[in-house]
């Protein structure tokens, strides 16, 4: 097409830069694989622990963390690929894979206690809603043995209906976490307003907290807003031996991260699991 100057530009109407048009394309193609890998049976958990800070020996419970995988054999992490998909079909695709196989897991391993990410945008979403209820109903121990993460950002795109979400399903004994806390803008009214269980503070925060005089007054600050409001505080990425004591020292409650192991498609309680693997 002619542009203003009467040039001619390969750019499609409606982009104003090539920047834009890039961007655009990549989302499109991002979508279009992670669409692939939904409807080829492609998308599986990554499973990783998180450890009480006083006692990391023993997992206080693990997240499934959604992951596809490309034509060419190659495991994509959500971060790759959640933003683009978030408020499309195959994101609510997503979220009730990521249910379902949690739920199963679960089933298999009684002992299990999993956290399983969702966007409040599935929660008026039938089919998902019905996994929920199916696995609650075929497992009197579920409820009590399954958190939902939920990120900030999520969260209070409709407060009013996660709030009502969270109260019906808390009943059932069904945990909520708030993901990635101090990314987003959370107003501290909804914070009041939600009763989460559990508060994750964002890794950005957590990185080099132990040498990071920043970090550690922000962090001391999201710790102190999570005892306020009774929530149990967990640290997100934590990657070194000294951020982990730092953070055990400053008290928060539980770490996740590298340190104590990065996330495996193979359930990494299942000893039997491994050893059919490494046979």
């Amino acid at each position: 097409m002619r542009d203003d100057s009467g040039i001619w530009s390969d750019i499609p109407a409606g982009h104003d830069s090539p920047l834009n048009f890039a961007v655009t394309s990549r989302d499109r193609l991002v979508v279009q694989m992670v669409d692939g890998a939904v409807r080829k049976g492609r998308a599986m958990l990554a499973y990783q622990s998180v450890v009480p800070a006083g006692d990391p020996a023993r997992p206080a419970f693990y997240e499934g963390l959604i992951r596809v995988m490309d034509d060419t054999g190659r495991i994509i992490p959500a971060q790759d690929f959640i933003s683009e998909i978030e408020a499309t079909e195959t994101g609510r695709l997503i979220d009730c894979i990521a249910l379902e196989q949690g739920l199963r897991a679960m089933h298999e391993y009684p002992d299990l206690r999993l956290a399983i990410n969702m966007s409040a945008r599935s929660i008026g979403y039938g089919r998902w809603n019905d996994i929920l209820h199916q696995g609650l109903q075929g497992d009197p121990t579920a409820g009590e043995r399954l958190i939902l993460e939920i990120t900030e950002n999520s969260a209070i795109l409709v407060p009013e209906l996660v709030v009502s979400f969270m109260s019906g399903l808390q009943r059932q004994g069904i945990s909520f976490a708030l993901d990635d806390f101090g990314s987003g803008y959370t107003s501290f009214r909804y914070l009041k307003q939600f009763y989460f269980d559990i508060l994750k503070v964002d890794g950005q925060f957590i990185r080099g907290v132990a040498h990071d005089p920043d970090n550690q007054i922000l962090t001391a600050a999201l710790l102190s807003i999570a005892q306020q409001f009774d929530m149990v505080c967990v640290a997100e990425n934590v990657e070194t031996a000294e951020d982990a004591a730092y953070l055990a020292d400053m008290g928060m409650d539980c770490l996740q991260g590298y340190y104590f192991g990065a996330p495996t498609i193979r359930p990494p309680w299942d000893e039997n699991a491994w050893n059919s693997v490494t046979a």
